[in-house]
């Protein structure tokens, strides 16, 4: 009776699970990567907020609260995704 390999320690398994391992690390470097990119965007937007978005007070317009409605918006789609709300609820 010939003598079987086991496939868990040969040579190819061993080059698949490298593959793999180094897959998953790019996958996280990855995935910190956007959620850093992510964090500077809020932080900014979060500044801007806090210096009620460049807009003093005497000076508000319909234009300003249009330009809010946007971003609004924008946030709003963001937001039912990342939740399962809205159109992405589950």
């Amino acid at each position: 009776m010939p003598t079987r390999l086991n496939p868990i320690t040969t040579p190819r398994h061993e080059l698949r699970a490298e593959k793999a391992r180094r897959n998953r690390e790019a996958a996280l470097n990855a995935f910190i990567g956007k959620k850093a990119e992510i964090d500077e965007m809020l932080a900014r937007l979060q500044a801007l907020s806090d210096d009620h978005f460049n807009a003093h007070p005497d000076e508000v317009n319909w234009g300003h609260v249009g330009t809010l409605e946007h971003y609004a918006s924008l946030l709003k789609r963001i937001t039912d995704s990342a939740f399962g709300e809205g159109e992405h609820a589950r």
